[in-house]
């Protein structure tokens, strides 16, 4: 499922690199989200050239929304999203599809590779090499983003697992939301370590229009998971937090260095209530004596500490 929306200088690569997959049995879904530009007219043009394209226009209602109306419209056993600046491997829904399948796992996640120019991705990779873990490893690895990242496009996943889940409209960090969910569903998970998604960081995106208080809403996320994790996966309840309380350090530092005046204030703010909130004894804390120094001292003078890590250039 590709959410289309003002990138017409890079849809045909998306959606040529999709049609050329070595698993053909596929369903692609174009949701044009009301793009102003000429990207509807490309998207029916794909269509035409393509019988297993399936294209929704509809108003502008953001990324979340245009991909929840990807996965009303979809039929699949398995769903995999790409979004439409990027491009993958042709092997990436064979090699996610055949991992999965073989593991008999609800996700499979692959690596990518950051980009703002042509790269090569890696060739056929083998099934052997794709290692499985259990729920409960997948998502303390997903928290700690270690092995497992947030990101929901460089996964395959079973459509009954992600059914009912939808993407939070409106937030900047809707990944954040969504990702942690759809792991706790998951029977068990499976990583392939070759690079079959390309994710192109052009300087218009959503993720590179600079700091502002919208990126705060992954502490929200945080917050609203760490109260998924206490209730359903209490032994992690630990992990989470230490993410948090990082997380929290990480947006007052990113404010300091990026804004100014009452939106800076008030972003330091917000992220000193989210560790506040947040914090509970360090020494209980599963992290590294450096960690725990850092958040013991951040509970005393949050802003101070988010100023001397700056400096220090620690957390970036």
């Amino acid at each position: 499922m590709i959410p289309v929306y003002k990138v017409e200088p890079y849809l045909d690569r998306c959606v040529q690199s999709i049609v050329e997959q070595t698993y053909p049995d596929l369903e692609i879904i174009l949701v044009d989200d009301g793009s102003p530009d000429h990207c509807p007219a490309v998207c029916d043009a794909w269509a035409k050239r393509d019988s297993r394209i399936k294209v929704i226009h509809k108003e502008n209602g953001g990324l979340s929304d245009a991909r929840n109306a990807g996965m009303a419209a979809a039929t699949g056993e398995y769903m995999v999203f790409v979004d439409s600046d990027d491009w993958v491997s042709e092997y990436y829904i064979q090699a996610l599809y055949e991992a999965a399948h073989y593991a008999d796992a609800d996700i499979c996640e692959c690596e990518m590779i950051k980009t703002d120019g042509e790269v090569p991705l890696e060739e056929e990779p083998c099934l052997e090499e794709a290692v499985c873990y259990e729920t409960e490893q997948a998502l303390s690895l997903l928290m700690q983003d270690r092995v497992f990242h947030q990101y929901v496009w460089n996964k395959i996943y079973r459509s009954a697992v992600i059914k009912g889940i939808a993407f939070r409209k409106g937030k900047t960090n809707e990944d954040e939301f969504w990702t942690y969910q759809i792991f706790g569903r998951a029977n068990r998970v499976v990583k392939i370590e070759k690079r079959l998604y390309c994710y192109f960081q052009r300087s218009g995106s959503i993720m590179n229009s600079g700091y502002s208080l919208k990126r705060l809403d992954a502490l929200e996320a945080k917050w609203e998971r760490q109260a998924y994790i206490d209730s359903n996966f209490p032994q992690l309840g630990g992990i989470a937090r230490v993410s948090l309380l990082n997380s929290c350090l990480y947006s007052g530092q990113m404010a300091l260095r990026y804004m100014k005046g009452t939106e800076r204030d008030e972003a330091v703010n917000t992220a000193q209530r989210y560790f506040r909130q947040g914090k509970k004894e360090i020494g209980e804390l599963p992290s590294t004596m450096k960690q725990k120094i850092w958040l013991s001292l951040a509970g005393i003078s949050f802003p101070l500490i988010c100023r001397l890590r700056n400096r220090l250039q620690i957390g970036f």
